[in-house]
């Protein structure tokens, strides 16, 4: 007799399922033991996968399925079921594959399709680029899916990734949520481990600052005087946190939120205060709130705006946001804007004054350009690039937050502030790297936590003529869509993760 925790995760798939028990759908949760396992409909046949997501480890029959691929409902990421492969980010690991078979009118799952190492197989099968050397500068989202993806596609020839953080490539998105909070231990952090490095023969080179981009020599010089040569050149040196030009800002007590050394300088500042103050309504500084009142801080919030994400999500689900953070104790100061800070409080623009033992600043980012503009690469808002993701000079790409793309889907250049852009292109790029010629496609996707609610945003709406909701933001079960020339180029989801996946399918 099956367990009650086995009974939830659907029939025993070793002692099969009809195949009527698909109904109308694609995707079947079953297990294996205590193993959840996905069986896919596609066409006639039906294959089977692990049924959780390897990022976070979202239920995949709860996603969509796309030709043969499956889409995780919770952040997208996107695998081919006949291979596991994660297809694109923000998983990097394969699904483990299992054997089906039929038993009269029965699925039956007999057994694992052994791995075939750490990643799934390439389409490529001999290695490429043996003598070639490729360096990455910038260790974080797209200068790691970038090192992933050139092992994985078998590159062959040297790989070293200039980072100027203390900490080897990690879950940014988590440092202003679970961790900050309290709730995710540093073990969750990395994106791997140190051995990952080891085992695929990246030269990750933490602690180091570049100085310059010798473009007719074909070498990156660091500021120490090392001298890396290439063949080819990503730059993903992503952004950094806008500085206030206020008074006391330089204080000990005084944060940005951008690494994990700053996360964690957060963490320990916060467990001797009270009283927080955030300078920004924005995503980092609305989670940033979220986490220290989980720490049982009292959290005031201080920006210009009437309301919160305004410009981003619009005043209907800002209000919303920031009737939420009310809910749970946060006060907000909108319309004003910090005029000094002092060791234990902040002077406000509008003459009030708050108690302060930490405040973080949230006030943006903006693209570390000047590596590139002074090597004369040609830049703009970011570095631009064309759908390959290169540059104007060839065998130079960009990727992440500093790149400024030519988007396909909308024929407008645009540079987005994403984690998941930043794997994806990283990804992207990496292939290019290697003369697949793939343009990058992708619609830009981001989530966003708050207590309880998530938020799903998928597209990208600079600004919009008509906003339109369907279902009730009140509830928490809504598709909020941003119309710009009469078609929906964003929408942002609570409570309807299938249809903002969906949404994300049909923009591309």
């Amino acid at each position: 007799m099956a367990t009650q925790k086995n009974s939830d995760m659907g029939p025993d798939l070793t002692v099969g399922v009809p195949i009527a028990a698909f109904g109308d759908r694609e995707l079947l949760a079953g297990h294996v033991g205590d193993e959840p396992v996905l069986l896919a409909r596609v066409g006639e046949e039906v294959l089977a996968v692990a049924g959780k997501c390897t990022h976070y480890g979202g239920p995949l029959a709860e996603g969509i399925l796309v030709d043969d691929t499956v889409r995780c409902p919770w952040h997208h990421a996107c695998f081919n079921l006949r291979s596991g492969e994660a297809l694109a980010a923000p998983a990097f690991n394969p699904l483990q594959r299992w054997s089906v078979g039929r038993r009269g009118d029965l699925i039956v799952v007999t057994g694992q399709v052994p791995a075939d190492g750490e990643a799934a197989p390439s389409s490529q099968p001999e290695a490429v680029g043996k003598q070639e050397r490729i360096v990455i500068v910038g260790g974080g989202a797209a200068g790691f899916a970038a090192a992933e993806m050139l092992r994985r596609r078998r590159f062959a020839g040297e790989i070293t990734m200039l980072s100027s953080d203390d900490d080897a490539p990690y879950d940014r998105p988590n440092l202003s949520k679970d961790y900050l909070a309290g709730t995710a231990p540093e073990s969750w952090i990395p994106l791997r481990g140190p051995k990952f490095y080891a085992r695929n023969k990246i030269d990750l080179q933490l602690r180091t600052t570049v100085g310059r981009i010798d473009v007719g020599g074909r070498a990156v010089i660091a500021d120490d005087g090392r001298v890396f040569p290439f063949d080819r050149l990503l730059l993903a040196t992503g952004a950094e946190p806008v500085r206030l030009p206020v008074a006391g800002a330089d204080g000990d007590h005084v944060f940005t939120l951008r690494s994990l050394a700053d996360s964690r300088a957060v963490v320990e500042h916060a467990q001797g205060s009270k009283t927080a103050v955030l300078l920004g309504a924005g995503f980092i500084g609305l989670e940033v709130a979220a986490a220290l009142r989980k720490r049982g801080l009292a959290v005031h919030i201080v920006a210009p705006e009437d309301y919160p994400l305004g410009s981003v999500l619009g005043p209907e689900l800002g209000t919303f946001i920031r009737s939420l953070h009310e809910e749970h104790g946060v006060v907000f100061h909108l319309g004003a804007t910090a005029e000094r800070i002092t060791s234990q409080a902040v002077a406000l623009s509008d003459g009030s004054a708050i108690d302060a033992d930490l405040v973080v600043v949230g006030a943006g980012v903006k693209p570390r350009i000047s590596l590139a503009a002074d090597a004369g690469i040609a830049v703009d808002r970011g570095v631009l690039v064309n759908e390959f993701l290169e540059t104007n000079v060839a065998g130079i790409f960009a990727a992440g937050d500093v790149a400024q793309w030519f988007d396909l889907n909308s024929a407008e250049s645009r540079r987005v502030e994403h984690w998941v852009v930043a794997q994806r292109q990283g990804q992207i790029a990496a292939q290019n790297m290697l003369d697949l010629r793939q343009p990058f496609s992708s619609v830009p996707f981001f989530w966003s936590e708050h207590y309880d609610v998530s938020i799903r945003y998928v597209g990208y709406a600079r600004s919009w003529d008509v906003i339109e909701i369907d279902g009730s933001i009140a509830d928490r079960n809504c598709l909020v869509g941003y119309k710009k020339g009469g078609r929906i180029v964003a929408v942002a989801a609570i409570g309807r993760d299938v249809q903002a996946l969906a949404w994300e399918v049909s923009m591309a």
